[in-house]
């Protein structure tokens, strides 16, 4: 297993199902799996930076990455924003891309998922994504604990 130092992930498609829930009102909802919450604290536990890195810009985001603690949010990144904010930060804490494990589901994570020393993906992950070279495709789908399952994996050679 590579050295991780820093975790990031997507969110839509991945810490949630996809669904983009609205009101009548407008009022926009997201379902969030309480153990991925628990899988961004045990790598916080093991000294592992946590990001998120999602071409959204929604508040529902912000309020779940504080929830969570989460060292660093990038929001509104598309495409090539997802790898970009990736580099900066990698920059910033003076590491390389592969002590970088990410998860990603859609077409907009392909350049990162390509570069990151460790990558994965959910099993209901778009088909390209799904067929990069080395990805772990896990057993879980978005929204029902992927990340958890992911960070398992992750920590099974630190605890």
């Amino acid at each position: 297993m590579k050295k991780i130092r820093l975790f990031i992930s997507d969110v839509d498609g991945v810490m949630t199902d996809s669904g983009m829930y609205y009101t009548n009102s407008g009022d926009e909802f997201k379902k969030f799996n309480t153990r991925d919450g628990m899988g961004f604290e045990l790598l916080k536990n093991n000294n592992i930076y946590t990001a998120i890195i999602t071409s959204e810009s929604t508040m529902i985001v912000e309020n779940r990455a504080k929830k969570l603690k989460v060292d660093f949010l990038f929001q509104g990144q598309k495409f090539n924003g997802k790898f970009n904010a990736a580099i900066k930060l990698c920059n910033e804490l003076n590491i390389s891309l592969k002590e970088v494990a990410y998860i990603g589901d859609d077409i907009n994570c392909i350049e990162l998922l390509k570069n990151v020393g460790l990558a994965a993906c959910p099993s209901d992950a778009h088909f390209k994504v799904k067929s990069i070279p080395e990805i772990l495709v896990l057993n879980t789908k978005g929204g029902e604990g992927v990340v958890r399952e992911f960070v398992e994996i992750i920590l099974a050679d630190i605890i």
